[in-house]
């Protein structure tokens, strides 16, 4: 299987909903070291796209693409704590 690039799910703790995240293999070397399993992390300079019903992996028809201008910091104090179990259904992710 060829790799096409980074797939991730953000958590959206002020409206408890999850979005799909993606970074094409063009970007995926430049962002791999920001994206840690876990970690809380603010994203800025993206874009919104619609998510094909062949990619979908969530109950959401977006999805976060990252650019050449996307920056991302990991958020290391006054972070939210995020209870996972109640946040992420796991029987709304696609297989």
């Amino acid at each position: 299987m060829e790799f096409v690039g980074i797939t991730v799910l953000f958590l959206d703790e002020k409206v408890n909903s999850v979005i799909h995240g993606f970074t094409p293999v063009g970007h995926a070397n430049h962002y791999m070291p920001s994206l840690k399993a876990g970690s809380i992390v603010k994203i800025d300079r993206f874009a919104i796209a619609r998510c094909s019903s062949m990619h979908k992996i969530i109950d959401n028809p977006f999805l976060i693409r990252f650019i050449s201008l996307t920056i991302i910091d990991e958020v290391i104090t006054g972070a939210p704590e995020i209870n996972l179990q109640s946040r992420l259904d796991c029987s709304t992710i696609y297989k």
